[in-house]
């Protein structure tokens, strides 16, 4: 029994580990690449494994650092079951057309304008193939996959339908419940429920994308958006959220409906402009029995993503005519690291405006726009020209979805405490400083700890 790191491995996205038990090779999660383009694309074009050795994917949830290759792996013949639960299977089926449709769209326009051509990765067609081959399984419902491994699916906490995975290996004889963390979320989060700690791990992979720091408070942070929201509208000017079209944008429209109910910020217009994020929260309403009934608002408010300043753009032609209007607004857009989609655009038309505010609201991956604009570069390369960077940018990174250092160690030590014979813990998905900080202070709390480089092979 044997677990190979293969992506997220020192690095925060493409997150695939390739677990080979009794003569099978199953894949956990099979992530797209992200960041420096040149680099992120060869890595994308560069198979895990063999296609005809790979006999399995299971799937943690429907991010494309986790599921954005699946389509690739069918268009070069992967033709066998895809597990995930089923709300992950549904925004899958969103994600990863959306995920086609761009990259056939950056194609055309390199094209047009006279720039080095580069294919899609995949289209339209394999992204339509993975649903078709994906299997939908709920929560706390054991699994098997190939002979001798077995999964169960544990609330994660991070978006709608996400999964830590146990993983229940046996080979002749032998056994180990290997525990992937995937991304694990954070407590306290609008709309759906708290991570829950998996019981019984021997061996343990964790993500560590915030182990160096702590976010801002998660009760504080519908206040510090209300804040910005109003200084912002104050000057007349608009804000641009880039927001993951799944989980970020839902609880930024969940708490903008209750600071409006509560006329704790101005009556301005609201835009979701993103198709994925539209359809996305579509799929949340399907999902109500996933949501958190802890939550008063959950309990009382049929219709949560739903209010008069709400208005969904759907068409290209309404998200162009926002660059025309006048007045504050609001403006949320994918993608969530500003490397792709709409927000680019309002990027582009908005960050010279020194009225104007960028809304940070989740982790922005190195060489990426998002970390550019995090960064404050006073010149912005967006769709291959420079535009000053006058407008202010606001980072609350209380709203991301990951678990910081603190929430990770808190997660593990409930993992420890139902499992007895927990004896290593390797940290994935994260940048090397993030991953060093972690394991210091994870060593320091007992645990076994590494931080394994591409292509480390463990015995489990």
């Amino acid at each position: 029994m044997e677990l190979e790191f293969y992506g997220a491995a020192r690095e925060v996205t493409g997150s695939c580990h390739i677990l080979r038990v009794g003569g099978r090779t199953v894949l956990l999660d099979c992530g797209l690449f992200q960041g420096k383009r040149s680099d992120a694309d060869a890595k994308n074009r560069t198979l895990p494994v063999p296609i005809g050795e790979i006999d399995a994917v299971v799937l943690s949830h429907a991010h494309i650092d986790h599921a954005g290759r699946l389509p690739f792996l069918v268009a070069q013949g992967y033709d066998r079951t895809i597990w995930a639960t089923p709300a992950t299977r549904d925004l899958c089926a969103l994600m990863l057309a959306d995920s086609a449709h761009i990259q056939e769209q950056d194609a055309k326009h390199l094209t047009r304008h006279g720039k080095p051509y580069v294919p899609p990765l995949y289209a339209m067609r394999d992204a339509v193939r993975v649903q078709e081959l994906m299997v939908g399984i709920p929560y706390n419902k054991p699994f098997d996959v190939v002979p001798g491994v077995r999964v169960t699916y544990v609330d994660a906490g991070h978006i709608l339908g996400s999964a830590s995975v146990m993983v229940d290996c046996s080979e002749n004889g032998a056994s180990c419940r290997l525990v992937f963390s995937a991304d694990v979320g954070r407590y306290g989060l609008p709309i759906i429920r708290d991570p829950r700690a998996p019981e019984g791990a021997d061996v343990v992979v964790m993500e560590s994308t915030y182990g160096d720091r702590d976010h801002q408070p998660v009760e504080d942070m519908r206040a510090r958006l209300g804040a910005v929201i109003s200084a912002t509208a104050a000057r007349g000017g608009r804000v641009m959220i880039p927001a993951f079209a799944v989980g970020r944008t839902q609880e930024i429209i969940y708490d903008l409906h209750i600071l409006a109910r509560e006329k704790r910020i101005p009556a301005i217009p609201i835009y979701v402009d993103s198709p994925l994020a539209i359809g996305t929260t579509d799929v949340f309403e399907l999902h109500p029995d996933l949501f958190d009934q802890t939550e008063e608002f959950v309990r009382e408010v049929a219709e949560l993503f739903r209010f008069d300043l709400v208005h969904y753009t759907r068409d290209v032609s309404e998200s162009k005519a926002l660059n025309s209007q006048h007045g504050p607004m609001i403006i949320i857009a994918a993608s969530g690291m500003a490397e792709s989609g709409r927000i680019v655009h309002h990027l582009a038309n908005g960050v010279g405006d020194p009225r104007n505010t960028v809304l940070i609201v989740g982790f922005q991956a190195e060489h990426t726009l998002g970390r550019r604009i995090v960064e404050t570069r006073p010149m912005l390369n967006i769709l291959g020209e420079q535009h000053p960077l006058r407008a202010e940018v606001v980072v609350l990174n209380g709203y991301s979805a990951h678990a910081d250092r603190t929430e990770l160690a808190r997660w593990l030590g409930e993992v420890r405490a139902k499992s007895p014979a927990l004896r290593e813990v390797h940290l994935v998905h994260g940048e090397p400083a993030a991953q060093d900080a972690l394991r210091e202070r994870l060593t320091a709390n007992g645990y076994r700890v590494d931080a394994p480089e591409p292509r480390t092979r463990i015995t489990l």
